[in-house]
């Protein structure tokens, strides 16, 4: 009876040691791919295109799901791409993973900005590129003054035809866990009166927030129904982005708390 269980703690334990193995070789690539798109974005950023810088992250992004595949076996499938809407939209996305920052990036439309700490831009080689990406980095304990500063830039970059992503949570949640939705996302919305477009996953479930480990499998990525924001207020506008976002969420493999 003993000889079976210990196998079977065995196998179990070479397969948990080689998904640490291939983790670990796939952060050797993410890290190389992130020094080398940023120095090449800082090579060509003077000379370059919005549309070239623009391309460039996109590569960066379409490298790093590839390599997800083929060194994690860490797959994706999406629903709702149908939905996106023609003109240019605020994205409000689930954030659980570093994963589902490489994945918009890839699948949402090229030309994009995205709201992010401005810790990131003091980052060594990485900040200098994201300088070149057009973002919108903000003091997330500065208050009211970070949704003044998202909200000017915010308008700034719809009215120039970008889509401007947000994570409203504010930080990476762990699956079975909710976070205040904060405002500055809808009060954009609001303003500009373009539509958003919410989006959930279960990310955090084959790769964790704070984990080098990443597991195989599929993660499950949904785009939600376009929420028109005329005559609603950003509370408003909040509220649903929340309730879709959370319950979407819910039903999603991986829900739980561990």
């Amino acid at each position: 009876m003993d000889s079976p269980t210990f196998a079977q703690r065995l196998i179990s334990w070479l397969r948990s040691g080689m998904i640490l193995l291939r983790s670990v070789l796939y952060e050797v690539v993410l890290v190389g791919s992130v020094i080398v798109y940023s120095t090449l974005l800082l090579l060509i950023g003077p000379v370059a295109s919005e549309t070239a810088i623009d391309r460039l992250a996109q590569r960066w992004a379409k490298l790093n799901l590839a390599a997800l595949r083929w060194i994690c076996g860490l797959r994706y499938q999406v629903s709702g791409l149908e939905r996106l809407p023609a003109e240019n939209a605020v994205v409000l996305s689930k954030h659980q993973s570093a994963w589902d920052i490489i994945a918009l990036r890839a699948l949402l439309p090229i030309r994009q900005s995205w709201v992010l700490k401005q810790e990131l831009m003091r980052v060594p080689i990485f900040g200098a590129g994201l300088k070149r990406l057009r973002c919108i980095p903000i003091d997330r304990g500065a208050g009211r003054r970070a949704i003044v500063e998202l909200v000017r830039e915010g308008l700034r970059l719809l009215q120039s035809g970008r889509w401007v992503i947000v994570f409203p949570e504010g930080t990476r949640v762990a699956p079975g866990y909710r976070h205040p939705y904060a405002i500055g996302g809808a009060v954009l919305a609001e303003r500009s009166g373009r539509p958003v477009v919410p989006i959930a996953h279960n990310a955090g479930y084959f790769w964790g927030r704070r984990s080098i480990r990443k597991a195989p499998g599929t993660i499950e990525v949904v785009i939600g129904p376009t929420i028109p924001t005329a005559g609603r207020t950003a509370a408003e506008i909040n509220a649903a982005v929340e309730e879709w976002i959370e319950s979407t969420v819910a039903a999603l493999p991986g829900s739980k708390r561990p």
